[in-house]
């Protein structure tokens, strides 16, 4: 598993998306057996001077954090993905890039992931909020729980609010991003900038040429200078699979792109699984909510998306979350990963037996997998009527929609 897992992140802006939305989604492709979980952590004001223990490292802690909601391997702090209050959502690749990741521990880009939706209150903020932390604590460490070898990456992210995204990749401390404002997009494991970089590390291009990747005399192509000579660039599979969308974009639209194995989107192979997908609607009209869909399990062909919106009394869902081993965690002691607790939550154990149904595709499987689309189709509706009213949702009624979708989720799998 050297090579970093073909994942893909997307977004939609206007007027590609429909109605006024920014639709983001993004498959999280990972090691086979490893469990995600779905963790909502409230606002929170913090003492001066206190620090905040991400997967590897201790750094200096914000006044306040904002509340996020995140889908996570569940031995690290950070996060693959999620959202914060403020209609902010960021996803990261791990990348290989021609200048290999250092091992030695530092912040891991998922670290980032949730350090940007912690502290940014937009995309922008969010992307400096990173870079920052970048160029101060460097970025290292093993992507995952592996005793054995450590697999290091570079890392891409794209950062997402209702007005517009960023795309930011990072090697090392540097570091290259471009504002998107409309259309559409599709990073993955692979460098993408080129040419258009909005923003860059100011020392960039003096790092390219003093390695020799760069003469200084053509034009700076980001991905060219940085990716390994043996990269083919291109990340075809996600945006084709944008692209070739004739219609506006919805988040079924997203759904269905994040669930094609054809196209090697929905990544199911020997090494890696698709182990849990987001979908977000972040509505440019700021008197509707941001909701945001996760599936908490693996394979969204055959898991349900279920919204979760931000309000201020949010429904915590145990269901959807690993056990907590606390200092005992073998991701926390060195040497590290010396075993591999069972990190499954309830719903990843009820969804076990869901998936085992599904594939041995008989009749039971095919009904069950029809029971779950339409159990997802009335929480798409649901949703639906929420953004095309003209009165804000009952925070009592959507505090917990999430832990309800879940519960209801596991009633059919047993």
């Amino acid at each position: 598993m050297s090579g970093a897992p073909p994942s893909y992140c997307f977004v939609a802006l206007p007027p590609r998306a429909k109605d006024g939305l920014v639709v983001f989604g993004k498959n999280s492709a990972r090691p086979r057996d490893e469990v995600q979980e779905v963790v909502y952590f409230p606002a929170v004001d913090h003492e001066a001077e206190s620090k905040v223990e991400c997967t590897y490292i201790s750094i200096d802690q914000v006044p306040r954090t904002h509340a996020i909601v995140i889908s996570r391997p569940a031995w690290l702090w950070g996060a693959e993905m999620g959202a914060n209050e403020h209609g902010v959502c960021i996803a990261n690749e791990a990348i290989n890039a021609r200048e290999p990741a250092a091992e030695t521990e530092a912040l891991l880009g998922m670290d980032l992931v949730r350090l940007g939706l912690e502290r940014g209150t937009t995309a922008k903020e969010a992307l400096d909020i990173i870079v920052s932390l970048l160029d101060e604590h460097g970025q290292g460490g093993n992507y995952y729980e592996d005793a054995h070898s450590c697999h290091s990456f570079q890392s891409a992210y794209l950062l997402v609010d209702r007005d517009e995204a960023w795309v930011l990749e990072t090697v090392g401390k540097y570091w290259a991003a471009e504002r998107i404002t409309e259309g559409v997009r599709c990073i993955c494991n692979q460098l993408s900038l080129t040419t258009k970089m909005d923003e860059e590390h100011p020392e960039l291009r003096t790092y390219a040429q003093s390695q020799g990747w760069w003469t200084g005399e053509d034009e700076f192509n980001f991905a060219q200078v940085f990716s390994p000579a043996d990269d083919h660039l291109d990340c075809c599979a996600g945006k084709d699979s944008l692209e070739k969308q004739e219609e506006s974009i919805t988040v079924q639209t997203m759904i269905n792109i994040l669930r094609d194995k054809a196209s090697g989107v929905c990544i199911d192979s020997e090494s890696f699984l698709t182990t849990a997908s987001i979908v977000s609607v972040l509505p440019q009209n700021r008197s509707s909510p941001c909701i945001h869909y996760f599936t908490g399990t693996p394979d969204p062909s055959r898991s349900i998306f279920k919204p979760f919106i931000f309000v201020d009394d949010v429904k915590l869902v145990p269901k959807a979350q690993s056990p907590c081993f606390g200092d005992d965690d073998p991701a926390k002691k060195e040497p590290r990963f010396q075993e591999k607790p069972d990190r499954r939550h309830e719903l990843y154990k009820a969804h076990e037996w869901a998936r085992a149904v599904i594939e041995s595709d008989q009749e039971q499987g095919r009904m069950l997998r029809k029971t779950m689309l339409e159990l997802e189709k009335q929480g798409l509706e649901a949703m639906e009527e929420i953004l095309s009213s003209p009165e804000p949702p009952d925070p009592a009624e959507v505090g917990d929609l999430f832990y309800d979708c879940v519960d209801t989720e596991m009633k059919f799998f047993k």
